[in-house]
């Protein structure tokens, strides 16, 4: 048996990598309170799967039931298109 994804639009953002983070991801993740910068320059991200960590260029997905993961630029580009 097959199966195909069903079509979701989704909120995404593409993590620069700033330091400053607070200005650079909009206030929706920011006020999800526990993602977090790490010292060397990664955002810490708690999922259900336990911490993912998004690099610089990764995009940061809002999935449908309002959960926070990192995705792959090539992955994400495989994946979605901007809606119009």
């Amino acid at each position: 048996m097959k199966f195909r994804k069903k079509p979701v639009v989704i909120d995404a953002w593409e993590f620069d990598g700033r330091l400053d983070f607070s200005k650079t991801l909009p206030k929706e993740i920011k006020d999800h309170g526990h993602i977090r910068l790490t010292q060397d320059g990664k955002l810490r991200i708690p999922t259900l799967e336990g911490d993912m960590f998004a690099n610089t260029g990764d995009w940061i997905i809002k999935g449908i039931q309002g959960e926070f993961y990192p995705c792959k630029p090539d992955i994400f580009k495989k994946t979605y298109e901007p809606v119009t």
